[in-house]
């Protein structure tokens, strides 16, 4: 069955050498997926012959994330999952942004790229040219930062709360505790120093 897929895979492959060669930057195929790398300002040309090529047929645009690699010169890669339901096929197509890169909007292509490409904009800040309501998504309108980004702090840099004095939500630097700071996440069961209320109990099983 692998050999099947793999060899599935390497068709479409040729396909798109043959079609759109020039516009691959790279390719492999890895654990029965084929990943194709792109440069930006050719993804919604080149999502646009995945889906109208008829030995393709790539129509469905799955999902649109993106990757945070810091130490990398093209810091983001955005990428593109799609399913050619007439082929029983999947890709994946890649882009590598320098940080600050403005990417191109596909919802010309996949209009159901809309929301992924919010998403993509509210967790990592990458800007897509040409979406027509390019705002936040899951977070808050004054949220600051991007949250998956991975300079981003796991706390955040805000907490919110409602007050009851004031009878609406409060944003409030974060404000971690010194027990916070120096949890002590060993169980009783795997070594640590000190019984917890009811650990007793166990040794009269």
């Amino acid at each position: 069955m692998k050999a099947a897929v793999v060899s599935a895979l390497e068709e479409i492959a040729e396909t798109i050498e043959l079609n759109r060669g020039a516009s691959v930057v790279r390719s492999s195929i890895q654990v029965d997926e084929l990943t194709l790398v792109v440069p930006p300002a050719e993804i919604p040309a080149f999502l646009e012959f995945l889906r109208n090529d008829a030995s393709l047929r790539f129509t469905t645009l799955v999902d649109l994330t993106a990757v945070d690699w810091p130490d990398r010169e093209r810091r983001f890669e955005v990428v593109y999952h799609l399913l050619s339901m007439p082929n029983n096929a999947r890709i994946r197509v890649k882009a590598e942004l320098l940080e600050g890169e403005i990417m191109p909007s596909v919802i010309g292509v996949f209009p159901v790229a809309d929301w992924y490409e919010r998403e993509v904009f509210d967790m990592y800040g990458i800007i897509f040219s040409g979406h027509p309501d390019l705002r936040r998504i899951l977070t808050d309108y004054g949220f600051r930062g991007h949250p998956l980004r991975k300079d981003f702090p796991t706390t955040g840099y805000v907490e919110v709360r409602y007050d009851e004095e004031q009878k609406r939500v409060v944003y409030e630097p974060v404000k971690l505790t010194q027990e916070y700071r120096q949890f002590d996440f060993m169980s009783p069961w795997e070594g640590a120093e000190y019984i917890l209320p009811g650990d007793e109990k166990k040794d009269r099983a």
